[in-house]
């Protein structure tokens, strides 16, 4: 691999957060100008990831600040995600976010406030989000995902009322508590190496600089250094058990934060947790076996909470567990078919997990109602997102020609090549148990005879264009992948060699 040096990686997380000042702190800044910035700054990110991704899979590593920030194939691939998913995001929230409806709820002072506050906020979380995929620095890292988890908790909890703040509060104390561990983590690491005194000269906060010393590192300190890590990273990835946070933080949120908090915070979560625990497997195999343990457990743990819900967002959100596990399970395997099919799946989800939420929101918008009970009969009237949501409930499920087939595919091979045929069972009966779910809901909602309670005049049609063009195309995404999987294998195959330590 060859080194070069680059300002990008540190502007293309500079700039929504340095963007997201003024938006803030001007309190006479035009509306139009709060919605712009996010869309703007995100479609950069986006840009600026496709030319970092061009890079690196030409073979070379990007670096910046003395290798403070670099960017290999993997840190390329989740700038990419991010830009895509905020991108569609601040589509979206320019009609979903409306202010005649806050008004009704807040007040017109406080309205004006929340969404001039809520835009600025948005800039800041996809900042942070960037920061942590470029960052060398260990320390850095726990920093960066601990400003995430500030951002968005602020954002969780915007509507202000009883259910938000709720919902805000147990997300900031719960991550906040969990976060903390991989602090205790990180230290370690950087001390561990440290004291090895075989870094000949190396900085022992860079990730790079410890990859290379890890197997002098003391067992004991190994050990204790991986818990922390998991648990750290893994309360805000959303890993069973510590996932409590997550429902009620996805169900809370505007739709528009539900789709970034479900398509792309907690897979950087589970980047970090990746990033620093892989570094271990060439001295520690067993911890490979224990990470996919935990991915099985918290796959079946997320689908079967998900089938007693009534709320769709809860079912997204437990869902959202669900397919996390199959990540996990993927990546923590270390070989490189196992660490293929976990980004590919990671990947995958964030476009079809974040599409359905979007469709949920829609609904909402349309209806003010999320319950199933309360819903049915909504094809006709709503044709472009059942449309949508029939996509990402086949995609989720794992069926041909989607994306999701070739992830899950991957993994179930991954698995089976590693001798774990109980975890590749396990996650194949998970998968027809998600198709279940799903389909069962969006039958229910776009398909079933319309309830009693559900609203049947003509008031509820499809959402606007700044709506649905998203959500259609991020459906298109899932299609593209899922008939020309090629299309990402060159960006995939480094990030998974960049990952992979224990073979193929």
């Amino acid at each position: 691999m060859v080194t070069e040096t680059s300002i990008i990686p540190a502007i293309t997380f500079l700039l929504p957060i340095v963007a997201g000042v003024p938006v803030l702190l001007w309190k006479g800044i035009d509306r139009r100008l709060q919605q712009s910035l996010p869309i703007l700054a995100a479609a950069l990110i986006t840009a600026m990831g496709a030319w970092m991704a061009y890079k690196v899979v030409g073979g070379v590593v990007l670096t910046t600040w003395n290798n403070e920030l670099r960017v290999d194939a993997l840190s390329a691939l989740m700038v990419v995600v991010i830009g895509a998913i905020a991108l569609a995001a601040s589509v979206y929230s320019v009609r979903y976010l409306r202010l005649e409806g806050l008004i009704q709820r807040v007040g017109e002072d406080a309205a004006a406030r929340r969404i001039r506050i809520f835009y600025g906020l948005l800039l800041w979380f996809f900042g942070t989000m960037v920061w942590g995929c470029v960052t060398n620095n260990v320390v850095m890292l726990y920093v960066a995902i601990e400003a995430t988890t500030l951002t968005s908790g602020l954002l969780v909890a915007f509507y202000w009322d009883r259910r938000a703040l709720e919902a805000g509060y147990k997300y900031l104390m719960l991550l906040t508590i969990g976060i903390t561990f991989a602090l205790f983590g990180c230290v370690l690491i950087y001390a561990a190496a440290a004291a090895t005194k075989h870094l000949n000269g190396g900085n022992a906060l860079l990730i790079s600089e410890v990859r290379t010393v890890v197997q002098w590192i003391p067992s004991g300190t190994a050990a204790l250094a991986i818990a922390f890590l998991v648990i750290g990273f893994g309360t805000k990835a959303g890993i069973a058990p510590f996932h409590p946070w997550l429902p009620d933080a996805h169900a809370e949120a505007p739709t528009p934060v539900s789709a970034l908090l479900s398509g792309v915070m907690i897979k950087m979560a589970l980047y970090a947790m990746a990033r620093t625990v892989s570094i271990f497997y060439p001295s520690w195999p067993v911890v490979s076996v224990f990470l996919v343990a935990l991915g099985v457990f918290t796959m079946v743990l997320g689908i079967v909470m998900a089938m007693a819900q009534d709320d769709l967002k809860r079912l997204l959100a437990y869902s959202s567990v669900s397919q996390m596990g199959y990540v996990l399970a993927g990546v923590g395997l270390g070989t490189y078919v196992g660490c293929y099919g976990g980004l590919y799946h990671l990947l995958n989800h964030a476009l079809y997990k974040s599409m359905l939420f979007l469709c949920v929101g829609a609904v909402i918008h349309s209806t003010g109602a999320r319950r199933i009970s309360e819903l049915g009969g909504l094809r006709n009237r709503m044709p472009i997102t059942s449309g949508c949501f029939l996509l990402g409930v086949l995609a989720i499920a794992g069926l041909p020609p989607l994306n999701g087939f070739w992830s899950k595919l991957t993994i179930y091979l991954a698995l089976a090549k590693a001798g774990l045929w109980w975890a590749a069972i396990i996650a194949v009966v998970v998968g027809f148990l998600t198709m279940a779910v799903m389909v069962r809901a969006g039958m229910r909602v776009f398909w079933g005879k319309p309830r009693a309670s559900a609203n049947p005049e003509p008031a509820v049609r499809e959402v606007p264009a700044l709506m649905w063009v998203p959500m259609v195309t991020l459906g298109a995404l899932c299609l593209l992948l899922g008939v020309c999987p090629q299309v990402a294998y060159p960006l995939l195959d480094r990030a998974a060699a960049a990952l992979a330590t224990l073979g193929a």
